[in-house]
């Protein structure tokens, strides 16, 4: 016995110290997974052989504990078929599971007492919670209401029981007997307090959806909602409120929210736990949602909301805005800001006459959202006991890191943060467009910053926004856990736990893929111009990562059992297809105009193709909503998301415009040319390809086309012997690619000219060709050039140094490719250029001349308005010049002005998105880099002779991270991308 008992401790130390880590940078699963499958040491046995260790609760414990250990029972049968019974008492058996809270259960209290459990780690904490076993027990003890829950559904979890079995209809894993292996396992506090989902733009799919499996948003609703938070160790919720009001709509919703353990809310523009929706029934007995004329009715509505809710456990939104979520009064800040402290001095008044205690004593918050960011940065503020609860730009940027004067505030920081977003600058609720990486590099700035009180996320319908759900809930508890290089371990576990091991890597790829793609351009604003059809093959490029991502998905629903075809479907397939096939109908739609321009018979093909992808659209969309899971999700997808033309969603989906082409009465040749929407005859008599460069031994095309019906025979002949053509002759019906290129070896140094001509019958083109061969340095490490534009990914540096406080660090995946260069600590202190993190280029310009180089950088925002966002370039031993990288930045909230149009191709014109989104600025439209993703900001380092040289890049301000550099752009050769990169 004693040596069972030694061996106990030390087991028990071992879990001790990897617990304090949370499984050691594993932040995904809290604990480290104590529980097993076969016998093995010493254990606890929740079942084997067909039987299952009884659980104990204090019947005087909260309903919400009982509650969730009622759960655990379901969950043990789910596993292993067999039945386990919950027992509501103090007198506990010779073995079983005991769940209890410290000071609320006897059996917890007695053990604490007996000394046969330790809870000084986490008694006092904020839901903190410790698994032991205890001779032949196995205890959950937590220090409050929510820390035994989580308890008891962390037990869930490790067993196989998924916190998304309802919402994402993933099935339990089957095992004949479970284990626990013996020792304690602690769980400290969550380092964000209040964790939580918005369930907002709720129509018509969520509010569709409740109505016909609910008969409403109601409790019966909820309660599956409450429980996937709580198993997602989350704890609050800001409900639905387009056109609902939790509260009245069913009594019974928040009873339940607080037996369970949900903290309840109100929107950013919803004071005093009451819904807009309970305002607008009673406008005309209230009168108008003003203030200062009518403050005696106003102040009753608020007491009247906190007198029903007083009881529960709520964080109160205080503050004022106008009626629905729109600005006060008539846009006068200053007046605003003299109504708004009246308006939190009589709540401050309400809330302690009601409660009878000091306001202090009740969690509150202030939401800066949108022009109330105007107030706060004119100096308004709220009591210290308040939550600021700073917000992000609608899109996923946040517009503020926690000020330092802030710091220690009593209320704290919170952060109102969007993966769904209904209103301007544009709509973004259809799927999932949130990748991992950037959920991680955004929380983590606020994290660091002391942005550590609230998380609340609006997450549109929660379907589907499982995954980025999933993430920051478990992020929140413990951002320091997941660096940026554990983001794809994140999600191949993600995978693992929902699917299992034998597909987790691929499915990781594909999901984390999808909306990656998506967020380099997101449904609502597609664009049939937005990748280039004539440079870099780049809406090809597009294309084909779609249909690869595809494949793969499409592939693998083959492979998994059965009964995993329902997860799959809404989590992966769906999601995947759909996401693509929207995305092709936009090229499409863009090949189709160029070609009917051009005047070729083949436009007519890709309208074709638009039409097939848009059924196919619809009928994926009702397989999700009358088929998947036995139509358990029925109207849950029916979002409309093809052919917004202002961000308000469109009452139907419509294809984006086409043109067709009338061919002529008989074959016509026509030809087109990489680089240019120019075609002949219809436009120009003679035509040139883009240079070609020696260092890049690249290759264009010449595309030969039938303008009529029926076909013809073309002849290509070169003038020189160094241009090589892929076919001198063919017969043409629609159209053929002619892929040209050059013979290196057969070129002195210099520039050299030829020609391509094309023939067919009596019609005759020339294509016009230009080569540039100069001498290839030769040198020891990699660098990129060439003699026109060439790009930089930013992590494919050639030397890295360290700063004196911080450095710069990869991210994987981060951003529109292969990932970015961003600074750790993020909290580091403004650098000077001598102690300033630095990362250095080699690169090699074969002619003299002025030297420009656009840096693309994430759009983050005006975090820091007195101070600015810097960084510095140089090339060589030249004086660094300091950017300030607001230059240009789209912020939504401002007006576009002269100073926001820049000077590289990167932010010159873009074809309009759509006419609210295509604001002008002197006559000039140019891009956003919110809807972009993308930032760019170009700089000219002045004259530098041909020969190799170095780009330096030093952090001046820590947030900005850092994508790709871009030299000497080519004005001419728009791409939404920049051009490919390639290393020497």
């Amino acid at each position: 016995m004693i040596i069972k008992l030694k061996s106990i401790i030390l087991f028990a130390i071992i879990c001790l110290t990897l617990s304090s880590n949370l499984c050691a940078g594993n932040g995904y699963n809290l604990l480290p997974s104590y529980v097993i499958y076969e016998r093995v040491g010493n254990v606890f046995t929740i079942v084997e052989n067909k039987k299952s260790s009884d659980i104990y609760v204090d019947p005087s414990d909260w309903k919400g504990v009982k509650r969730a250990a009622t759960d655990l029972t379901q969950d043990i049968r789910k596993v292993s078929g067999v039945v386990t019974k919950l027992k509501e008492t103090v007198s506990i058996g010779q073995c079983g599971i005991i769940v209890g809270t410290i000071g609320k259960s006897k059996i917890i209290d007695r053990l604490i007492a007996d000394k046969k459990i330790d809870v000084s780690s986490v008694k006092g904490k904020w839901e903190s919670f410790l698994i032991q076993t205890v001779d032949d027990y196995l205890v959950v003890a937590g220090s409050d209401k929510r820390g035994t829950i989580f308890g008891i559904y962390d037990i869930s979890e490790k067993i196989g029981v998924s916190p998304w079995y309802y919402w994402a209809d993933v099935p339990a894993k089957q095992h004949k007997n479970i284990y626990v292996k013996a020792g304690k396992y602690v769980q400290d506090s969550p380092k964000v307090k209040y964790r939580g989902i918005f369930i907002n733009d709720e129509h018509p799919s969520f509010a569709g959806w409740g109505r016909e499996k609910f008969g409403g948003v109601n409790s019966k609703l909820y309660v599956h909602m409450f429980e996937l938070l709580l198993r997602l160790k989350a704890n609050y919720l800001w409900p639905a409120m387009w056109g609902n009001a939790f509260n009245e709509d069913d009594p019974m919703s928040p009873v339940l929210a607080d037996e369970y353990g949900i903290v309840m809310g109100t929107s950013h523009h919803e004071p005093m736990m009451r819904a807009h929706k309970e305002y607008t029934k009673r406008r005309k007995q209230i009168g108008p949602w003003d203030y200062i004329n009518n403050k005696e009715n106003i102040d009753k509505f608020f007491r009247e909301g906190l007198e029903r809710n007083k009881n529960f456990d709520n964080l109160i939104t205080i503050g004022m805005r106008g009626d629905g979520d729109s600005p006060m009064g008539k846009g006068n800040d200053d007046e605003n800001i003299r109504t708004l402290k009246d308006v939190i001095k009589g709540q401050r008044k309400i809330i302690s006459e009601v409660y009878g205690k000091n306001p202090a004593e009740i969690p509150q918050l202030w939401a800066i959202f949108t022009e109330v960011q105007r107030y706060y940065d004119a100096g308004f503020t709220v009591p210290d006991d308040v939550t600021l609860l700073f917000c992000d730009n609608n899109w996923g940027q946040i517009r503020r890191t926690g000020p330092i004067n802030e710091k220690k505030r009593k209320g704290g920081l919170g952060l109102y943060y969007h993966i769904d977003m209904n209103g301007g600058p544009a709509n973004d609720r259809w799927v999932n467009t949130t990748t991992v990486p950037k959920l991680r590099e955004q929380l983590n700035l606020a994290y660091q910053t002391g942005i550590d009180q609230i998380w609340i996320i609006n997450v549109g319908d929660l379907k589907p926004k499982e995954y980025p759900i999933d993430f920051i809930m478990r992020y929140a508890w413990d951002p320091d856990a997941i660096l940026p290089k554990d983001v794809n371990e994140y999600t191949v576990e993600w995978a693992r736990q929902i699917f299992g091991d034998e597909y987790a890597v691929e499915i990781a790829d594909i999901v984390s893929k999808y909306s990656k793609y998506n967020l380099l351009r997101k449904a609502e604003v597609q664009n049939p111009e937005i990748f280039s059809h004539i440079n870099y093959h780049e809406s090809d490029r597009m294309l084909k990562l779609w249909h690869e991502v595809v494949t793969k998905a499409e592939n693998l629903e083959y492979k998994l059992s059965p009964e995993l075809k329902d997860a799959y479907y809404q989590l992966v397939l769906y999601p995947t297809k759909a996401s693509a096939g929207v995305a092709e109908m936009y090229i499409a739609a863009g090949k189709n105009n160029l070609y009917a321009k051009q005047g070729r018979v083949a436009a007519n093909d890709f309208a074709d193709r638009a039409g097939a992808l848009f059924e196919l659209d619809k009928k994926l969309s009702d397989y999700y909503n009358k088929c998947m899971s036995n139509g358990k999700w029925f109207n849950m997808m029916s979002d409309k998301h093809i052919g917004y033309v202002s961000w308000p969603m469109p009452k139907e989906n419509e294809l984006p415009t086409f043109k067709s082409v009338t061919p002529l009465s008989a074959p016509a040749m026509g030809v087109a040319v990489e680089g240019s929407d120019r075609s002949w005859p219809k436009f120009v008599s003679a035509l040139s390809l883009p240079t070609f460069d020696v260092l890049e031994d690249n290759n264009y095309y010449i595309d030969v086309y039938n303008r009529g019906i029926g076909s013809f025979v073309f002849t290509a002949k070169v003038n020189k012997p160094w241009i090589k053509v892929s076919q001198n002759e063919g017969n043409v019906e629609k159209e053929t690619r002619l892929i040209v290129s050059v013979d290196w070896k057969q070129l002195a140094l210099g520039n050299h000219y030829g020609e391509v001509t094309l023939s067919a019958g009596q019609d005759e083109v020339v294509v016009k060709v230009s080569a540039k061969k100069f001498a290839i340095p030769t040198v020891e490490s990699h660098y990129f050039g060439g003699a026109g534009e060439f790009s930089i990914p930013a992590y494919q540096y050639n030397r890295i140094y360290s700063g004196k406080n911080a450095q710069w660090t990869f991210a994987p995946d981060l951003g529109r490719e292969e990932g970015c260069m961003l600074i750790d600590p993020v909290t580091a202190p403004s650098a000077k250029i001598t102690d300033a993190p630095r990362m250095e280029y080699d690169i090699y310009l074969p002619e003299d001349g002025n030297l420009t180089v656009v840096l693309g950088i994430l759009p983050t925002q005006d975090i820091n308005p007195a101070r600015g966002l810097r960084m510095a370039v140089s090339v060589d031993n030249e004086e660094p010049h300091i950017l300030d990288m607001r230059k240009g930045m789209n912020n939504i909230f401002k007006e576009y002005t002269p100073e926001n149009i820049e000077r590289s191709k990167y932010l010159k014109p873009l074809p309009p998105v759509n006419k609210q989104l295509a604001l002008a600025a002197h006559g000039k439209r140019r891009r956003s880099d919110t809807l972009d993703g993308m930032r760019w900001v170009d700089e000219m380092l002045g004259n530098c002779k041909a020969g190799m040289h170095t780009i330096k890049i030093y952090m001046i301000d820590p947030e900005l991270v850092l994508e790709k550099i871009v030299v000497n752009p080519d004005n001419n050769h728009y791409s939404y991308m920049g051009k490919p990169s390639k290393r020497f």
